[in-house]
């Protein structure tokens, strides 16, 4: 099975915390899920987390564990959730 591409990732993650509540957090894992069967989900976990720290630096969305924000510059080892960043833009989320 192919990869997707990093904008469908990016594409993914937002759409799915555009339709949570503005305060509400997704699990990489939710993205990966709908990226893969359930056979090979787990392979997509590096690309998604790669892809969400993109978007962190880039403000749209935050990484955050046991709700403290995560430096997307940095190693992220561990459980983590994602959530709208300072720099979302419900309408950009709809690309």
């Amino acid at each position: 099975m192919a990869l997707p591409a990093d904008d469908r990732i990016a594409a993914d993650i937002l759409a799915l915390l555009r339709v949570r509540a503005p305060d509400a957090s997704i699990c990489p894992s939710e993205v990966a899920r709908r990226l893969y069967d359930e056979a090979s989900w787990r392979t997509a976990m590096p690309d998604v987390r790669r892809v969400a720290c993109a978007l962190a630096a880039a403000r749209r969305i935050r990484i955050t564990q046991a709700d403290v924000v995560l430096d997307p510059d940095t190693p992220i080892a561990g459980a983590i959730r994602l959530r709208r960043g300072p720099v979302w833009d419900e309408d950009a989320a709809r690309d």
